[in-house]
């Protein structure tokens, strides 16, 4: 098995181990991850707000990829 392979594996069973979390309901799912981005935006922009560019040699965190 490919290093490729075992990656997709891994997101495999991170997708089933969230739909089972949920009995089942791909819809509860998906409404719990997306709250969850929700808060880790609003943690990051917090974050953003009160870290000093000092402190990170310039760099600053994104909420996008």
């Amino acid at each position: 098995m490919t290093a490729a392979e075992k990656r997709l594996d891994l997101q495999y069973d991170a997708v089933e181990q969230a739909i089972a979390w949920h009995s089942g309901n791909m819809r509860a799912a998906i409404v719990t991850l997306i709250d969850d981005c929700k808060h880790l935006r609003d943690q990051l922009d917090t974050a953003q707000k009160c870290m000093s560019k000092g402190l990170t040699r310039g760099w600053v965190p994104s909420p996008e990829r």
